[in-house]
């Protein structure tokens, strides 16, 4: 049991998040269980390993089965490339979930970022002149509630990936944490597009202060080329199983997912470990090892040249404190960062006016909306046709509820959603990568 776990202050806040009534992600974090860095940094660990998420935009139907050696008979380049975005998708989930936790020993409360905050960087690759220059823009395009809006895009070999993420949590009856993801992202490489929805998940270890985060539920991964993979999570249990267990499937449609035995491929072991790939009752052999795969971190500019809302600057006092473990001093330049925040918040809503956001815009996706003065979709919009291929809410509902189900029944539930602007992105005269 760790030091936090037999302090007073750690018992304290127990009892508070467990008597809170409303979304925990709105609850102020004691200093003691707060990481050095922002929520708004976490875009970054979609793209750790730029050999796998540019490798679907080297595959072509001249050298598909050089890139799935594992299956000579393998029928098409649409399919390999699908198997290269499952495999960089399975890779993003150690960073994403597990390296904080092996890192600090339990996993901490990310810094809520203020609206407005930035988080800009860039993959050089320079062993690999073939994957050029890959560029992470992250924005919080809403404080209440807290939305990142996200993009990471490599225009040499025209792959984009844009998104958003929010999270809504409570207890259980267990003292475990569930976490519903909301948002989605989307893959464009060169031609195809592939929509994918994010899992939910559970903090465990809260009683013994020492948390981690279990994948549970599933989710989706749909192709332009009608290609579909469903992802199942698992964890250890009380009695079997592994921890950080999934099993994928890829089917030629979604429609052919209603049957698990008609699945071209299936990959299963650990998303944190490694996994095995099987065509039918034949495995093929190993898909990923995710400790083997070492993760490339971006490239990110001195705090001295960075602009004053970007991320690390914005928070370098906060981070430090943290950082040394003085506790008076973190509550000291937290508050003093969020307070300028409230004020910026509280002049804006004097003046009329709304922080107008950088490089992404709010579509609206709700077809009976009458607000003239709202964005909506553009014709043969990528979003709304790869949900419609697999039947999956368009609205703000916990990632990957399906049309029908409990979540998307739910009275009020918007339809508004992230998307990046890339002529905003061009005519920025004051931010740099």
């Amino acid at each position: 049991m760790s030091s936090q776990a037999n302090s007073s202050s750690w018992t304290s806040f127990l009892k508070s998040v467990t008597s809170f009534n409303g979304d925990l992600s709105s609850l102020t974090a004691p200093p003691f269980i707060l990481s050095p860095i922002s929520l708004s940094e976490f875009s970054q660990y979609w793209a750790e390993h730029p050999d796998l998420f540019l490798e679907p935009s080297f595959v072509n139907a001249d050298n598909f089965k050089e890139h799935f050696v594992e299956d000579p008979e393998v029928e098409s380049a649409e399919i390999v490339r699908m198997i290269c975005v499952v495999r960089w998708f399975i890779a993003t989930l150690r960073s994403q979930y597990c390296t904080r936790n092996e890192s600090t020993g339990s996993e901490k409360k990310p810094l809520n970022p203020f609206l407005g905050e930035l988080f800009v960087g860039k993959w050089e690759s320079k062993e690999n002149e073939n994957f050029g220059e890959t560029i992470l823009l992250s924005e919080q395009v809403s404080h209440h509630p807290p939305m990142t809006a996200y993009t990471i895009f490599n225009d040499k070999n025209e792959v984009r990936l844009e998104g958003y993420n929010q999270v809504k949590a409570s207890f259980g009856k267990s003292l475990t944490l569930s976490v519903k993801q909301l948002g989605h992202a989307i893959l464009n490489v060169k031609d195809e597009s592939y929509l994918i929805t994010l899992p939910p998940l559970h903090l465990e270890g809260l009683l013994v202060a020492a948390p981690f985060v279990e994948l549970e539920g599933r989710s989706y991964i749909q192709s332009s080329t009608g290609l579909h993979c469903v992802i199942e999570y698992s964890g250890k249990g009380y009695f079997s199983g592994k921890s950080n267990s999934f099993k994928a499937r890829i089917f030629k449609t979604a429609e052919d997912a209603k049957d698990k035995e008609s699945a071209l491929y299936t990959i299963s072991g650990q998303w944190s470990g490694t996994s095995k790939i099987s065509k039918g009752k034949t495995e093929l052999g190993t898909f990923h090892d995710a400790k083997e795969a070492a993760p490339e971190h971006l490239t990110v500019k001195p705090i001295e040249d960075q602009h004053p809302l970007e991320s690390r600057k914005a928070w370098k006092d906060v981070a430090d404190a943290i950082t040394q473990g003085d506790m008076t001093l973190i509550a000291q330049t937290k508050s003093t960062l969020e307070e300028s925040q409230r004020e910026l918040r509280k002049q804006e809503e004097e003046k009329g006016i709304d922080w107008e956001r950088r490089w992404f815009k709010d579509i609206n996706y709700d077809a009976s909306t009458e607000d003239e003065n709202t964005n909506i979709p553009q014709e043969n919009d990528i979003f709304t046709k790869l949900a419609e291929n697999f039947n999956l809410s368009t609205k703000n509902v916990a990632s990957g509820t399906l049309v029908g189900e409990k979540d998307d029944k739910k009275e009020g539930a918007t339809s508004i959603h992230w998307r990046f602007q890339r002529d905003l992105w061009d005519a920025e005269k004051e931010v740099v990568v």
